[in-house]
Formats: C-alpha cells, sequence, structure tokens
C-alpha cells in the first residue's frame, strides 16, 4: 500500500469548500473524483484544513493510499489534466506510511486580504471596505494574539472540540497601499476562527469596539461578544507546517 502527498493550490469561490458533500461541488469531492479515473479505483483524500465555502488555499496538503503503481509524476500530470483550471496540484510524492495530512502537521500559516479601494481583479480575494482604518489599533490588536490563548470568543458556537487553547507564533498586519494583509501562525485553528479574528479587529480598527473591550474577549469567552466572521473571500491558507 502506498501513501501519496499532494500539495494543493486552489481558488475556492466555486466550492462549497473542501470537504465532500453529496449535493455540492467540493475540493475534496473534486480530486477525489479525478484520482478515481486515474487510478481506476476509489481513494479517500485527506486535508490537511478543511477549508469553507469561499476559501482558498496556497499551500493545502493532503494525502491518499492507494494500491495503484501508477508514478507520482503521472498522477500529477493526469489530475491537472482533468481538474478545472482553479484547482492545481502543486506537487505530488511518496509519503511515509504513517504520514497522515491533518494528524501529522505542527501547524498551519493563513492570511487575509483586505482592500480599501475598489478592485475589480481581486474581488474574489478580498474584502473591500470603505472606512478608514486606525494602523497602529490595528498593530496592537494583532500583537495581542501572539501566545497561547483560549479563543473561545472566536470560535463558531457549533464547534465540537477538546478545549480552545491555541498558540499563536505570529500575527501581524502588512500593508502595500491600499492592501491590508493579515497574517497568522498557530499550532491549530478552530473553526471560523481566523475569520472571527479578523472582523473583530476591523472594528477596533475603525474605531467601533474600543480596545479596552477587545483586550477583555480572552476572559468573555461567548462568541456573541466578538464582531462579524469577516467574508470567506479574503481567507488563504497559506502553508501547512510539519
Amino acid at each position: 500500500m502506498r501513501n501519496i502527498r499532494l500539495l494543493i493550490e486552489y481558488d475556492g469561490t466555486a466550492y462549497a469548500g473542501w470537504q465532500r458533500q453529496t449535493n455540492a461541488r467540493t475540493i475534496q469531492g473534486e480530486i477525489e473524483q479525478a484520482l478515481a479515473r486515474i487510478l481506476r479505483e476509489q481513494v479517500t483524500l485527506n486535508g490537511a484544513g478543511r477549508t469553507d465555502a469561499g476559501v482558498h488555499a496556497r499551500g493545502q496538503v493532503a494525502n491518499f493510499t492507494t494500491t495503484a503503481d501508477a508514478p507520482c509524476h503521472a498522477i500529477e500530470r493526469g489530475l491537472n489534466g482533468i481538474l478545472s483550471d482553479d484547482i492545481v496540484v502543486l506537487n505530488a510524492g511518496e509519503a511515509a506510511p504513517d504520514f497522515h495530512a491533518r494528524f501529522s502537521a505542527r501547524g498551519r500559516r493563513y492570511s487575509y486580504s483586505i482592500s480599501r479601494a475598489h478592485t475589480a481583479l481581486e474581488r474574489h480575494r478580498c474584502w473591500m471596505l470603505g472606512y478608514a482604518l486606525d494602523d497602529g489599533l490595528l498593530d496592537r490588536a494583532a500583537g495581542l494574539l501572539a501566545g497561547t490563548h483560549d479563543f473561545r470568543s472566536y470560535c463558531r458556537t457549533q464547534s465540537d472540540v477538546e478545549h480552545h487553547r491555541c498558540t499563536v507564533t505570529d500575527s501581524h498586519w502588512e500593508r502595500n497601499g491600499s492592501l491590508f494583509r493579515y497574517h497568522i501562525t498557530a499550532d491549530r485553528f478552530l473553526h471560523g476562527m481566523v475569520r472571527s479574528l479578523v472582523g473583530t479587529m476591523i472594528d477596533v480598527g475603525r474605531g467601533y469596539t474600543p480596545f479596552a473591550e477587545f483586550e477583555n474577549l480572552f476572559a468573555l469567552g461567548d462568541r456573541r461578544e466578538a464582531g462579524m466572521a469577516a467574508p470567506a473571500r479574503g481567507l488563504v491558507l497559506e502553508e501547512v507546517l510539519y
């Protein structure tokens, strides 16, 4: 039995997220169907991150096991020949028997893009905002997130997890003209966490939420007290760390 690892890039605009669904197009479902054609057997793809509908990836990792003897370069070429142009397999390679894309991961890195100007070319990959943002407040808010915290206030209430503690090793904003991009790296992420963090920080940056209230959100542990979730289209899974 072989264990094959894939590095995948995709534009999630047209998909109902990563996870396979019976009544909608998903990234996992599209790749599994393509693999079945190439390998002539059904396989189950394990993804490192279950991105939501409309979320993109530059460095999604997945693995599957197969008895087929097709070389990895043929699998990669075959997938890119079958899949739509908005899903690209950047690499296919042999993995250790015990490698699992999700459970072997040590961390993940995401980015979130915001544009303060209207943009046609980037409209599916950023949140367009018309109001002014205070750079200093955004930087302070991002810096507060570094370290180990209970992120219950930024987790979807229906999430079924054992605990809400995450260790954030990098959290910062960068700017390039009208483009604001947030970067965050952590050992784990809760469902909806990055979009909730961004939406809440934007409320701070535009002066809607006082910084003192933002500081208190960890202690409150209540999703209703945080800001709205930022739209899915600005979020990108940049890298999975092993």
